[in-house]
């Protein structure tokens, strides 16, 4: 997997699953929770971060399931 996972909007009202460098394309669902529940399956098994956007395209919610640069103690 080449990045990070986005959870996405779509014009038509859907939400796709994007990946940071790849084409583009990826699958669409009907449900934010779908595309959240295949996106985070994704980022997962990538060790990577799932990005999840809302309809007005900005950042609501970073979830880090690998590489975490942060040393938290604790």
């Amino acid at each position: 997997m080449a990045g990070n996972v986005h959870v996405v909007p779509e014009a038509d009202g859907k939400w796709a699953v994007r990946i940071e460098g790849t084409d583009g394309t990826g699958p669409t669902y009907e449900t934010q929770q779908e595309a959240i529940a295949s996106g985070t399956e994704a980022a997962q098994q990538a060790k990577v971060e799932l990005i999840i956007h809302g309809r007005d395209g900005q950042i609501r919610e970073r979830n880090s399931f690998g590489n975490d640069p942060r040393d938290i103690k604790g």
